[in-house]
């Protein structure tokens, strides 16, 4: 959903409850707050709060004041954070009113959850039958307790429109750039991410973090390799140009790729094309068949096919979404899974 037209900054309020964790809780207040337009006017107002506007006690051994009554703070939120809670401290008390606020958040507002801040927004009923996604290492028993949830387990964030969630700790500095992505375009977002000295954007899942063996030969790394290959991407590149690159049997640089990055050398540069493309499309007036050619994607069907079958819209619409004209324009549209 795209920012309403609007001479004021747009409206983020955190939700702290007992035990919320430190980090996740701070990471909204840190990005939406270093977004600003071109004169430097901030572009986001966040402000934090509990369900009695009383100090929260964190995971941690401090606590923290939040600035504002949820229930008054609510009523002229654009957006609204839940982030991640050590569960086994939730306050049942607190979990009712949080619960209930989201049911009853402001039309036309959309709420976004960090790692397990997902189970509350399941506890409320927003996310049956929608995709959604938590930290890795509670899926399992996300799953039992919500059946009706379409979780996926192998992505950094879910954007299902008005709700969105995202997997644990860091993902939730990728959910909220792509929000400001979204909201403010690439330019914004991207000076977000370097004054944050933060990844504009990350490759793969959340599936590469999941424990699992190291490799045996630490040295040999696919790292070069995958820089060499972003610098190729409009060339004629293979599973064998890459093996060989690498220095090993395309056996062996097959299961190495795997194991560093958590998908296959194929998914991820057909991932690494459809992503130079999408910063193309964002960022340049390119027609669709040079952006096509530029990204290695051969042809602007081939192109339409990938982008669809990724995020669900055509090259066109997306342009039209994530440019920032089409930002100031006051359109409201809907952003399907990534």
């Amino acid at each position: 959903m795209a920012l309403r037209a609007t001479s004021r900054p747009h409206r983020v309020v955190v939700i702290a409850v007992d035990g919320v964790i430190p980090f996740e809780f701070s990471i909204p207040a840190r990005l939406f707050g270093a977004a600003r337009d071109a004169t430097g006017r901030p572009l986001y107002e966040v402000t934090t709060a509990s369900t009695d506007a009383k100090p929260v006690r964190t995971n941690s051994d401090f606590t923290i004041n939040p600035a504002a009554n949820l229930s008054d703070a609510i009523r002229s939120a654009d957006t609204v954070v839940v982030p991640a809670v050590e569960l086994a401290e939730l306050d049942p008390h607190q979990v009712d009113v949080v619960i209930e606020t989201l049911r009853h958040r402001p039309r036309g507002s959309r709420i976004m959850s960090i790692c397990t801040g997902a189970h509350l927004l399941a506890s409320a009923g927003l996310l049956d039958g929608r995709p959604a996604t938590t930290h890795w290492n509670h899926t399992a028993e996300f799953s039992r307790e919500f059946p009706a949830v379409r979780l996926d387990a192998d992505v950094l964030f879910v954007d299902d429109g008005d709700v969105l969630t995202s997997a644990g700790a860091a993902a939730g500095v990728d959910l909220c750039l792509h929000l400001i992505r979204h909201d403010q375009g690439s330019t914004v977002a991207n000076a977000v991410a370097r004054l944050c000295v933060v990844a504009p954007w990350r490759e793969g899942g959340q599936a590469q973090f999941i424990e699992a063996p190291v490799p045996d030969n630490e040295d040999a790394s696919t790292t070069s390799t995958r820089a060499w290959a972003l610098e190729r991407l409009d060339t004629d590149l293979t599973l064998a140009s890459m093996a060989r690159h690498a220095s090993m049997s395309v056996r062996t640089f097959t299961r190495r790729f795997r194991d560093e990055t958590g998908t296959s050398p194929n998914q991820w540069l057909t991932r690494q094309r459809i992503d130079y493309a999408r910063r193309l499309l964002e960022s340049t007036d390119l027609p669709i068949d040079q952006v096509a050619d530029k990204t290695g994607l051969g042809t602007s069907a081939s192109l339409r096919g990938h982008l669809r079958t990724a995020i669900g819209v055509s090259p066109s619409t997306y342009r039209r979404t994530f440019q920032p004209a089409a930002m100031n324009s006051g359109r409201t549209e809907t952003y399907p899974l990534v």
